[in-house]
């Protein structure tokens, strides 16, 4: 039998920010509600999951995400007109966080779904672009199967942009991996450990929970992964991995115009 420590079987979804930088576009609808060609962000977040083979996904929620919720119940247009996979959707669990508290406090309200087991961590606001059969997902426990640790995605950042990131520093084991030994939440660039920045993709070992308990208000005076990565690195190996591919981050009103005209130039139907 399959050990429990050695299987990935569930995903948790971060999806609780104002989405600020949006503003007043978010003031009805949640960001990860903000539509790429025919389906809203979160969609396609959802179906990288499934198409790498988890079922079990808890989407953490904040204030005035109750359309997203709804966006996975069933409705009356289905079956007529459903094309795009929704039916085959699992069933999607959701947890409100009370206080936007940052990612560390966000990712503590998963406990007791995950339990004892280790889970991934996805953005609800990051669209990644892989190969079928190169999920995200499926990259992280891929590592995960071979290290048996903590895996965080990473990618090589140029300096103008290590001031927006969690930065790791470590000891490079290979071309896209690294011993991560310590990070710092976006940092100056001349303070800055390494280039290598924190992508927003995670698979955490269940230990993660001590660290995220015992942190301190970081910045912005919120709990900060990356802290909590920084420290549980003294005691538990955790390594950092170049997914392959590349992703969309829809974080801010430009970013969404460039992720929907890039997704509408590789659709066939608004081709010229």
């Amino acid at each position: 039998m399959q050990d429990k420590q050695d299987k990935v079987e569930k995903v948790i979804v971060l999806a609780a920010g104002y989405g600020t930088r949006f503003y007043p576009l978010t003031r009805a609808q949640p960001k990860e509600m903000l539509p790429i060609l025919d389906k809203p962000v979160i969609h396609y977040v959802v179906e990288e999951i499934v198409n790498s083979g988890i079922e079990k996904i808890l989407i953490v929620v904040g204030k005035g995400k109750e359309s997203l919720i709804n966006y996975f119940d069933s409705h009356d247009l289905d079956e007529h007109l459903n094309d795009q996979g929704i039916n085959d959707f699992p069933e999607i669990f959701y947890v409100r966080q009370r206080k936007q508290l940052g990612l560390a406090n966000a990712i503590s309200y998963a406990h007791k779904f995950v339990d004892s087991e280790p889970f991934v961590v996805l953005l609800g606001d990051m669209i990644y672009s892989t190969a079928k059969g190169k999920e995200v997902v499926k990259q992280l426990i891929d590592v995960y199967k071979k290290q048996k640790c903590t895996v965080i995605a990473v990618e090589k950042l140029p300096k103008s942009s290590i001031k927006d990131y969690g930065i790791i520093d470590g000891e490079k084991m290979s071309d896209n991996m690294w011993r991560v030994k310590g990070a710092v939440e976006k940092p100056d660039p001349k303070d800055a450990p390494s280039d290598i920045g924190i992508g927003g993709a995670y698979l955490f070992t269940p230990e993660i929970f001590d660290y995220i308990k015992s942190l301190k208000p970081g910045r912005n005076n919120e709990f900060q992964i990356t802290d909590a990565i920084s420290n549980m690195a003294k005691d538990h190996k955790i390594v950092a991995y170049v997914i392959e591919g590349g992703y969309h981050h829809i974080g801010t009103k430009e970013s969404w115009i460039e992720t929907f005209i890039d997704f509408a130039k590789k659709d066939k139907r608004f081709k010229t």
